[in-house]
């Protein structure tokens, strides 16, 4: 009787589903500002760690997960049509994660 409550509660573990964090990619075209923090996100660079949570934290996510620059054909119908893409626009994606 005691092994079959025991199986009973480890097979109830185990058929439990993972709460999945809610995740979202955003992206936007890389704007220099003198400061050089397109250049850390594009880059995938440490120093861009601190830009794309805050990022993410402004769009009430809890952290970014992942950063990185994006060719202008990667984006390709991601971009609303009012957006004017200029030749050697860079794009950066950031993953943020609930």
């Amino acid at each position: 009787m005691r092994l079959s409550s025991a199986a009973a509660f480890c097979a109830a573990l185990l058929m439990a589903s993972p709460a999945f964090a809610d995740s979202r990619v955003f992206i936007f075209a890389s704007q220099p500002d003198g400061y050089g923090i397109d250049e850390c996100l594009a880059n995938g660079a440490s120093c861009g760690a601190t830009a794309a949570r805050m990022y993410c934290e402004s769009r009430q996510f809890t952290q970014a997960s992942a950063y990185h620059r994006l060719a202008p054909e990667d984006v390709t119908g991601a971009i609303p049509a009012s957006t004017t893409v200029r030749p050697g626009d860079n794009y950066i994606a950031i993953t943020c994660q609930r």
